[in-house]
């Protein structure tokens, strides 16, 4: 994203009831049943849902006691708990097939410690992390707004509020924001698509909404009647996965930051923190927010790399955009690593990562949340490294 003149930057998001966010949300649902019963389960979970079938692949390694028919049940469950009781997706009728099968074990030669041998990572890969001054949960703005127009359409859904009566889980939105000198200062356009109830028109939907869109946006942001778009096309009936079939990790962007920086390419839903493509990105954000939490950029991105079975990464990489205050980047880049172990043992022990907290993270975005300390979730959000970062360059 420049930091100079002025243009536009668009982002988008999808709800949890979006067929690629069941997917994600029946993958995680997966990992966290083999880590509720071994912290240290290994678990590569894809799923596919479309009319009324869900079907879960790959590989695991944990407890007997999860077993198929149990997995199923939370499979139920979860859809249950998305809302979905349609004709063509129920959580009661819906066929359930689970296909996951034990991890190779050419893989897991690769991924164990074993003597003095430290763990390794699950695969090769790039991960990038991104932090900016823009909202203050240091996310970028345009994916920032696109998930709270969702995440409020959801919370009123559920709480059975009147001003979004007849809306249904499938959603998407898409926000578009002017720039001025790398700064928003307003909506151009909002875009919602949302599922309903057969009585609802259009013109009523946008009377639902705009009130809400108005609500979320900061005060003036608002754009032209003419430039907020509900339902383009006009009915939005039949969604979720009776509408389109959804895959596991096929809205990465989303999850990330909204295309507002770079993206390694590996999803993160269904897969135990032994896999870099999840737990690095996690330390890779965390690590770019405290260090703009501390004052030494206003935008940071942040890559790391790793090979299977090297428990080290291979490169640090730290951009500061520009470097407004003169941080010395590679003096920076030895910090972080000195104050954070990289290796994959070392990121899930520094966060806490062997525990069933991914649900939360399958929709919404894994970025930009709130810590839950009685959880123990979205513990790559915290600012903890800001007093030692601040020390190490004078600040």
């Amino acid at each position: 994203m420049r930091d100079k003149g002025e243009f536009l930057f668009t982002s988008e998001s999808v709800s949890e009831g979006h067929p690629d966010k069941v997917a994600d949300r029946l993958s995680d649902t997966v990992l966290d049943a083999f880590l509720t019963a071994d912290p240290y389960s290994r678990v590569a979970c894809e799923t596919l849902v479309t009319t009324n079938r869900v079907v879960l692949a790959g590989e695991t390694r944990g407890p007997g006691t999860v077993t198929h028919d149990y997995l199923a049940h939370l499979v139920r469950l979860a859809i249950k708990d998305i809302g979905y009781e349609q004709d063509g997706f129920h959580w009661q009728t819906a066929d359930v097939a689970v296909h996951l099968h034990a991890q190779s074990a050419d893989i897991a030669q690769g991924v164990d410690s074993a003597g003095n041998k430290d763990e390794g990572a699950g695969d090769q890969g790039i991960m990038f992390g991104y932090a900016t001054t823009e909202t203050p949960t240091l996310m970028p703005a345009p994916l920032y707004y696109a998930h709270e127009l969702l995440r409020t359409i959801r919370e009123r859904r559920r709480a059975g509020d009147h001003s979004v009566a007849g809306l249904l889980p499938d959603a998407k939105s898409q926000v578009t924001l002017r720039y001025v000198d790398g700064k928003p200062v307003g909506a151009t356009s909002v875009v919602i698509s949302t599922q309903h109830e057969e009585h609802l028109e259009q013109a009523q939907i946008k009377h639902l909404l705009v009130p809400l869109i108005e609500s979320v946006l900061p005060s003036g942001w608002l754009p032209a009647d003419k430039e907020i778009y509900i339902n383009p096309t006009g009915k939005f009936v039949i969604g979720g996965p009776d509408g389109d079939c959804g895959l596991t990790g096929r809205k990465i962007i989303v999850d990330t930051y909204g295309g507002a920086a770079p993206h390694g390419g590996g999803a993160f839903s269904g897969k135990d923190p032994t896999k870099v493509d999840r737990s690095a990105a996690y330390v890779a954000r965390y690590l770019a927010k405290n260090v703009v939490a501390a004052g030494l950029a206003e935008r940071a991105t942040i890559q790391l790399s790793y090979a299977i079975g090297v428990s080290h990464p291979l490169s640090v990489y730290v951009e500061l955009h520009g470097n407004p205050y003169d941080v010395n980047e590679a003096k920076l880049e030895k910090t972080l690593r000195e104050l954070v172990n990289l290796t994959p043992r070392g990121i899930r022990e520094h966060l806490h990562l062997n525990r069933p907290i991914y649900v939360p993270t399958s929709a919404y975005g894994h970025f930009g949340r709130e810590p839950d300390a009685e959880l123990g979730t979205f513990t790559w959000e915290k600012t903890d490294l800001v007093p030692a970062l601040k020390s190490a360059f004078g600040r």
